[in-house]
This record gives structure tokens, sequence and C-alpha cells, in this order.
């Protein structure tokens, strides 16, 4: 199960008891999603992740990757990168409100600490310019050496990356507004260049003086005169389209999921990565054997002997949002929670959802009880919740960052607490142990007497038996969690688009008794199969 390198390089392959096989459903992820793109001083593709907290580059000619900031580094969440003829690299850190340099020696240090959401940056003779990709965001130019930024633009509604054009004025995208608007370097009144567009979430300029613009919600790739507003579709990809870079006279777009394409010809694109996960999260089994992977940005479909399909992401309508926790409840529908603390039911194929419950703080699993109750973890107060006809009860609390729930047949409810390093029930008046000893539980699945556990930091599932007591460890050395030797900074809010985001590697079980995994560490969907005469 050799990994392709760029996200995740295993120290050894897994292992796995004598009763259990193992079979990867879907290929590794090359990157931890794809965001911001600029063409480095050595001619490759540089790439900002913000799910990986990593930035990578990419060799247009053979797909190589190159973690150049990798996950662990000094640089959290970048968003948007840019170069200077000196060759440092600037990144925006959008969960942290900063912006960095990264010299070519590998030092790196804080331009701006007060920006937030700080995604669009821009290199210009000398100047630096960033902003701010919310509502009310500021545009402004900063001081190379640490001082204080001046302001040119206030109260823009979420602009995004962002160009000098051939005129000298400063080109960037306004998401709230479905424009792309257009202001002088000393300041003054923004003026609009183009509208009713698909949602531009990037800007740059190609060799004849023409904007060229990702649309995050259509899927297309724009070619804008500036003088006129005159447009030309180039390519229609799909929605979740992030940025685009220029190597000459060949253009890369990338999409929030993870694919660099190249746009050949007009409506012709080449794959330069092929699609993959941001991380993924929780897993949820329908009894049509469909099988639902959340994985932030986006939330997929899997059949059995299939490809992932695009359920929703955030910028599809009905999408209740950054979606961490999943459980099924009925055909064609699940029950999730999101990282900006909302339970909602989701049925992705008529693109409705119905909100449950919100206002919570960093909620992961969820467990359905057939009509009954949505039992939640929410791991910011450490509490377990339940909602039912809209009546919302505090089940526990005091808990150590609460992840996983699962329900018995028996109708007991447990949860992993990933701080605490076990498995506990629910009882009147709190919690009793199950299991302890674990490292970092976070997902779990109850069949039967047995419980199973992902223990992410050990990056191994667990078996136990419920009613004997036996524990065994039924693989190991798999790929979840973070690379051997990372410890990963914490992700927090992206303004009102996401709340804190964490890693949660989900388990859920098909009928016939396979286990199926979030391999999160390499971007994949794992299989854990019985063999005959197990379970």
């Amino acid at each position: 199960m050799k990994v392709p390198a760029g996200r995740y390089i295993a120290s050894h392959g897994p292992s796995l008891a004598g009763d259990w096989s193992l079979q990867r459903l879907t290929p590794p992820s090359r990157l931890f999603g794809a965001n911001g793109l600029r063409t480095g001083p050595d001619g490759r593709i540089y790439v900002a992740q913000v799910s990986g907290s990593q930035i990578s580059a990419i060799d247009i000619h053979t797909g190589a990757v190159e973690a150049i900031s990798p996950k662990g580094g000094d640089i959290v969440a970048p968003d948007d990168l840019v170069f200077d003829p000196a060759g440092n690299l600037y990144a925006t850190e959008i969960t942290e409100g900063r912006v960095s340099v990264r010299e070519p020696n590998g030092r790196t240090r804080v331009v701006c600490g007060d920006m937030p959401c700080a995604n669009p940056i821009a290199f210009h003779q000398g100047r630096l310019f960033a902003g701010e990709c919310r509502v009310g965001g500021r545009i402004m130019e900063l001081d190379l050496n640490g001082g204080p930024p001046r302001v040119l633009l206030e109260n823009v509604p979420m602009p995004n990356a962002m160009e000098v054009g051939p005129d000298g004025m400063l080109y960037f995208p306004v998401m709230g507004a479905n424009e792309i608007w257009r202001v002088a370097l000393g300041g003054g009144a923004p003026e609009k260049v183009a509208g009713d567009l698909g949602v531009p979430d990037a800007v740059k300029f190609d060799a004849g003086g023409f904007i060229v613009s990702t649309q995050v919600a259509s899927g297309q790739v724009l070619r804008i005169d500036p003088r006129t507003g005159e447009r030309t579709v180039l390519a229609q990809i799909a929605p979740g389209l992030d940025n685009l870079t220029f190597v000459g006279d060949r253009l890369f777009v990338s999409s929030i999921s993870g694919q660099i394409n190249e746009i050949v010809g007009p409506g012709q694109v080449r794959s330069l990565l092929p699609d993959g996960f941001n991380w993924p999260l929780d897993l949820a089994m329908g009894e049509d054997g469909v099988l639902f992977i959340a994985d932030g940005p986006y939330s997929y479909t899997l059949r059995p002997g299939g490809t992932p399909q695009v359920a929703g992401m955030l910028f599809t309508p009905g999408c209740p949002g950054y979606i961490r926790g999943a459980a099924a409840s009925g055909p064609g529908e699940v029950i999730v929670t999101t990282a900006n603390g909302m339970v909602a039911r989701y049925r992705p194929a008529s693109q409705q959802s119905e909100e449950l419950a919100s206002g919570f703080d960093q909620l992961y699993g969820v467990a359905h009880i057939p009509a009954g109750a949505v039992i939640f973890a929410e791991l910011g107060t450490g509490r377990v919740l339940s909602v039912d006809s809209g009546r919302v009860e505090v089940l526990a609390t005091g808990l150590r960052q609460p992840m996983g729930v699962a329900i018995c047949p028996d109708g007991n409810c447990l949860v992993s607490e990933s701080g605490a390093g076990r498995v506990v029930r629910l009882v009147p008046g709190g919690t009793e142990t199950v299991l302890d000893g674990l490292q970092q539980p976070q997902g779990i699945l109850a069949r039967g007497d047995l419980l199973y556990v992902v223990d992410a930091l050990a990056q191994e599932v667990v078996e136990f038996n419920l009613a004997s007591g036996a524990r065994r460890t039924i693989a190991s050395g798999l790929a979840i969690g973070a690379p051997p030797g990372v410890i990963p900074k914490a992700l927090g809010a992206i303004g009102d688009m996401s709340g804190p985001m964490g890693p949660f590697a989900g388990i859920t079980a098909g009928s016939d008794g396979t286990l199926y995994l979030s391999a999160d560490a390499e971007g994949s969907i794992l299989a854990l199969r019985p063999l005959t005469g197990n379970n």
C-alpha cells in the first residue's frame, strides 16, 4: 500500500489480526485540498492547503509533489501565497489572522498579526498587499518589516485572491457582492469591473492583459476584459474552484477538494493532480449500502465498487455547512454535525437540510436512535447532548474532549473521550468507564457485543467485547491521525464559514460486518473486512 509523495509517507505498512483483511477503497490524496496557487521562481506550482497546514510544490512536467512548509511547521492554515523577486514566500494564515514570510533559507517570521480571515495576497514592485476574506473585510498594504499596515479599503464583503493589473490598479473578487472590483494602489473609491458572475474567488491576468477568474459556485473559469467587462467561459469544471496560476502561457486551476487541472484549450481540461479528500472525517452507512463521507467543505457518497461522488459542498444549495459528524437516519438522509455548531438533517440528493439544533461549541460525533433522539458530542464544552422534536437535553458534562458517539443494541450510549484516552457509558447522573488505556480515541462503533474504536494517536483499531471484557488490536500502522513525528497545530475558525476545524477519524459498518474507516492522514477510505467465520 505505497502512498504517493506529497502528503503522507508511512514508515511501515499496516499490520492486521489474522481474521481480518484490509482494502483501500479510494486512492490516497496527494494534497490536503488545494487553495491558493502561485508559480514559484523554480517554475513549480506552489499550493497552499488550509486543512493540512501545508504548502507544497508541484512539478508540472512529472506531477511530483514536495512539501515545502510541511504539516506541523511554522505556517498554519495557509490560504494564499505570493513570492517576491528575492524568492521570499509570503503566506496568509486564515485561521490565525496573520501573514508570514518564509525566506529561502527556511526561516519564518510574522509580517502582520492582526488580520482576521487573512486570505488574498499580492506583491507588486516592492509592495505587499493582503486582505481579509470576511464580511466587512479590509484590504491593506503591509509593511515588509512588520510595521503598521496601511488600509486601502474597508467594509469589503469578502474580498479574495487578488492581483495588480497592467494598469497598475489592484483587482480583486468580492464574493459577497458576486463582483470583481479594482482600486488604486494609493487607495480611494473602488470601481466595479464585472458583476453577476458565479461567485468569483480569484483574479489573475493573462499575457494579453485579460482577467482570468475562477468561480467557486458555478465552477467556471472566466476570461474577462477589464475595460468592458465582456466575458468568455474558458472551462466548466465543477463548483469549488479556488485559485489559478500561469506557468508561462499554461493555465492551472485549483479546487478546494484537492485537484489541480490545466486548461489546455477552450472547454478542454487536463488533470495534473487528481481529486482527493481534505481529511476525511466521519462516515455513515445507509441501508442501501451507500457510504456517506463527511469531508469538511465537501461531502461525498460512495457506492460499492464505485468512486466518490460529490453529494454537496459549502457553495451548493441545501448544504448545512462544514460537515464533521454523520449518522444514517433514513433513505438518502443523514444527520450531521457542522463545525459551525449545528445539528441538521441533510438530504443531499434533493439539496435540502433542516436545522435540528444550533449554537454549540465544536460538535463532533453524532448518533441517531430510530424514531427517537439524536445524540451528539460537544467537544468545546465537554458535554454530550440530545435533541428530540426541537427539545435539547444535556446528558453528560465534564468530559475531556468527547468525540465519538455510539448506541449499543441495548440502548446504552457510549462516548469516546479523546482527551482522557477512554470510552465511557452514559448512566444516570454521569458516566462510567467501559474501556481505558487508549491514546486518542475518536470514532467508535457498537455492533452486538463488540465495540470498535479508532485510536488516532496509536493509529490502530481496537476491538473490545462488552460482555467478556476481551480486548485486541485488529489493525495497526494505519494512515490515521498525523504523520510520524508530526504534532499538528490546531486550526481555528474561518469567519462565518467554519468554526474551529479538527480531525475526526470516523468508523461505520456495512451489513456484512465490513468496517469502513477514515484514513485522514493519507486522505483515503479503508475497508476492514472480517474473514469467513469471523463476526
